[in-house]
Order: structure tokens, then sequence, then C-alpha cells
């Protein structure tokens, strides 16, 4: 957990799988998804994170082949307070070797970030807000 000032500005990562590779097909995946509707939600919490004085990058990964790669070239370049691993990745039984992949890269490259998870694209900058505030 992040301890820093409350009004300070923090970086967040926010991953998520492409959602042009998503299987929207998958009974996993909640029914009325489209790839439009996650940018959407993703893009709309940069907007409240910067709205909120923070930096929020956004990462897509694919369906596992190159995500720990893309995952640890993004976090070798940067520091983040937080990082958000999207509910697509975490809640779809066929993602979790993805999903691993990208704990266990995140855990190598930024063990001093704390982890967040969202349920949706629009909760995510709440879920990144509850580990950036001061406990």
């Amino acid at each position: 957990m992040n301890e820093g000032g409350a009004g300070a500005a923090r970086a967040v990562l926010i991953i998520g799988q492409d959602p042009d590779t998503v299987d929207f097909s998958d009974p996993a995946v909640p029914p009325g998804t489209t790839a439009a509707k996650i940018r959407a939600g993703l893009e709309a919490a940069q907007k409240q994170l910067s709205d909120l004085g923070h930096r929020a990058d956004l990462v897509f990964t694919d369906r596992g082949e190159t995500a720990e790669a893309v995952i640890e070239e993004q976090l070798s370049g940067n520091t983040y307070d937080c990082v958000v691993i999207g509910a697509g990745i975490r809640t779809v039984p066929s993602s979790l070797m993805l999903f691993e992949k990208i704990v266990n890269a995140v855990h190598r490259s930024a063990p001093q970030a704390a982890i967040a998870f969202n349920t949706r694209p629009d909760d995510t900058a709440e879920a990144a807000v509850r580990w950036l505030s001061p406990r």
C-alpha cells in the first residue's frame, strides 16, 4: 500500500487484454460486452485519474504469447505506485494462465507498486484510488 501524501500525484498502470482479442462468445464474458465498451470504460478511467492529478498509462496485452514481455517493457521505463489488472483477465477462467503471467511480471518488475483489481472497466479509477490513498 502506498503511504504518500493525500494530494501527491501518483502513477498508475492499467493492464488489460487488447479488446480486439477478447472472445466475446466465452460465457464468462458478461453479455453485451464489446471491444468499444471496454475501450470507452478504460479511457474514462484514465480521464478520471488524470482529473484527480494522477498519471494513468494503459497497456494492452495479447492473450498471453507476449504479455509478460509487453508488461516488463512498460514497467522497465516507468515507476508506478499502483498497477490495476483488469477483470477481463482475472475473472475469465480461460485467462488464468494470462493472469498468472501478468501478476508475476508485475511482481518481478514493480515490487514497490500496489496491485489493484477492478470489476469492470468503468470502476478502474476507483480500484486504483483505493491503493493510492493513505491508509
